[in-house]
This record gives structure tokens, sequence and C-alpha cells, in this order.
């Protein structure tokens, strides 16, 4: 199990801007994959975006696609969401997770998640 921690929620009107973090204190991500999920109230949890650590592979859910970009940031040690034009429907608590296997593998470690509210 991998320790994840998510930070870089919030409220923020609808076309604007947040950037997400997960930070995996004292691990590195090497040949991890590392996704990003999100709940919505009364929605079923859904993957938005996965990156494979080995190669770099990105991976966005159609919802977000073109709007999201996820990235690792080699000088912090984390795994971050950068959100663009967003939404209300974008509304939710977001949460990283991990496995060492693949994008399209079972996460096994997760964050206890990032409360997002689009709103104006």
């Amino acid at each position: 199990q991998v320790q994840l921690v998510e930070s870089g929620g919030g409220l923020v009107q609808p076309g604007g801007s947040l950037r997400l973090s997960c930070a995996a204190p004292g691990f590195h991500w090497r040949y991890y994959a590392v996704a990003w999920f999100r709940q919505a109230p009364g929605k079923e949890r859904e993957q938005v975006s996965c990156l494979a650590t080995s190669d770099g592979t990105a991976y966005y859910s159609d919802s977000v696609k073109g709007r999201f970009s996820i990235s690792k940031d080699v000088a912090k040690n984390t795994v971050d969401l950068q959100m663009n034009t967003l939404k209300p429907e974008d509304t939710g608590v977001y949460y990283c997770a991990t496995n060492p296997w693949s994008c399209r593998d079972t996460f096994s470690s997760w964050g206890p998640g990032t409360q997002v509210s689009v709103s104006s």
C-alpha cells in the first residue's frame, strides 16, 4: 500500500482552473500507474485521467479531454491534474490512486480525496 495525499481542491467559478496534486511521501512513482478519479453526489466514481509513469502515456475520459492535463512533477514528486475550463458537472470529490501495473488494472492504493466545487 502506498500512502497518497491529494491537495488543491476548492471552489471555482465556471470557466476557471484548478490544479490538483497527488503526493506520496517517501515513495517514487517509477513504473507505477497513477490515476485521478472523481465522484459526484449521487453518481458512481469515474476515472478521469491516468498516467503511466513508465513511458509517460496519458489517458483521459471523453468528458475531460482537451480541458484536463495530467503530469508528473519530478521536483515535487507529485502527479498533478491541471483542470481548465471547469464546468459545474466537474464538481465532485477527486481521488488519486496508484498501482504497480497499468492504467487498465485495479488501483490498490487511494488517497482520502479533495473536494472540487464549480459554481457561480
